[in-house]
């Protein structure tokens, strides 16, 4: 009987000394990681702004994380590709809900803003977005945030500057139909100020590279009103080829640019074309703000390439993000901890949200493409 109580007895506390390693072994493990989605066009004609963004939002994410993550917690960035269609926009928004994201970086195009705010809405999910500016999503108590200034902003110095300037008086305007939320909004924005001062739009020709339409042909209806100008509002890669074709037919007209074409891709796929193009900037490329300049560098040293404007706003929106699940208290959304901070430091200029997540920024500079650059005229 003493051998089976004694057997017993130490059975019992080899057990108790298991539940207690199997407590402290289980406390030992790391914290469930924050999960964070990112949405944006990576493939396609739209990719730049989608693989800046996604890439600026990764570093941002890595940088938080070796600084101790948020209460000691890794943040994890899941990344979808919405190919700038907005079916696939909200099934990766529907598959990052599935997957418990805390809040969505992105979208980077308009109308794949309004493709996932309904979704957001009714998930209550937060998403802030890196380059969305159509202004179909202003003045709306929703979960949609973006750290850019709408058309209005942007469209608008562009006008009043060709008309102080005096280059462009009679012009005809492209626009891609593929982001129209955006590229029609923008277009409404420009012609406002530009006719009230005496400017002239001769034509508007909508397009659409999935009908085939070449751009040769859009070029020549360009040219046929006789313009002093050409307006071109579209993605950088449809902006350098419209170029090429328009040069082909009048190599010495002026051309202006919308913002959504001033990236990196515009100076490589458009080579001599776009020599003496107009762009209307959302940031300056040259800032020595010293939050600016370390990000740049980076930025480079990891990709080695320039962020420009889709990684810029990117890394300020994921910065966003992370500073409200800091501030984040129990018991309290993330949208109203958002709201309750409504000022951030930005790369190269602080920002505030108003009550509906919108900001306003008086960022908007002219530049011109100068030797495969863009050189700031004012």
């Amino acid at each position: 009987m003493r051998a089976v109580f004694h057997w017993k007895r130490s059975f019992w506390r080899w057990a108790g000394s298991g539940v207690f390693i199997g407590f402290l072994f289980l406390g030992c493990q790391p914290a469930e990681p924050i999960r964070l989605g990112f949405v944006g066009g990576t493939s396609g004609r739209v990719a730049d702004l989608g693989i800046s963004g996604r890439d600026a939002a990764q570093l941002a994410v890595e940088q938080c994380n070796r600084n101790g993550g948020i209460d000691g917690r890794q943040v994890l960035l899941i990344i979808k590709n919405d190919q700038q269609d907005g079916d696939m926009a909200r099934k990766a928004v529907r598959e990052l809900i599935g997957e418990g994201v805390a809040a969505i970086i992105g979208p980077m195009t308009s109308d794949m803003g309004l493709a996932i705010t309904p979704l957001l809405n009714e998930n209550r999910l937060v998403a802030v977005s890196p380059t969305v500016t159509t202004q179909h999503l202003s003045g709306r108590d929703d979960y949609f945030f973006r750290v850019s200034a709408t058309t209005r902003e942007y469209a608008g110095r562009s006008a009043r500057y060709h008309i102080h300037s005096g280059d462009l008086r009679r012009i005809v305007a492209a626009y891609d139909r593929g982001n129209r939320s955006f590229t029609e909004n923008w277009l409404e924005n420009f012609h406002t100020p530009f006719t009230a001062a005496g400017g002239e739009i001769l034509a508007t020709i909508g397009f659409n590279t999935a009908e085939g339409r070449t751009f040769l042909e859009i070029a020549r209806e360009l040219l046929a009103p006789v313009p002093d100008g050409v307006l071109i509002i579209a993605n950088s890669m449809d902006s350098a080829v419209l170029c090429q074709q328009i040069r082909k037919l009048d190599p010495a007209i002026p051309i202006s640019l919308a913002d959504w074409g001033a990236t990196e891709r515009l100076l490589e796929l458009g080579g001599r074309a776009v020599e003496g193009v107009t762009v209307v900037q959302t940031f300056d490329r040259g800032s020595p703000a010293p939050r600016y300049q370390a990000f740049r560098k980076a930025y480079l040293e990891r990709y080695h390439r320039e962020p420009g404007f889709p990684g810029v706003y990117a890394h300020e929106a994921t910065q966003v993000v992370l500073a409200a699940l800091r501030a984040q208290k129990k018991g309290r959304s993330l949208k109203e901890a958002l709201l309750s901070l409504r000022q951030f430091e930005g790369l190269q200029d602080d920002f505030s949200f108003d009550e509906f997540g919108d900001v306003k920024r008086s960022n908007a500079s002219i530049s011109i493409v100068r030797n495969r650059k863009f050189v700031v005229l004012e």
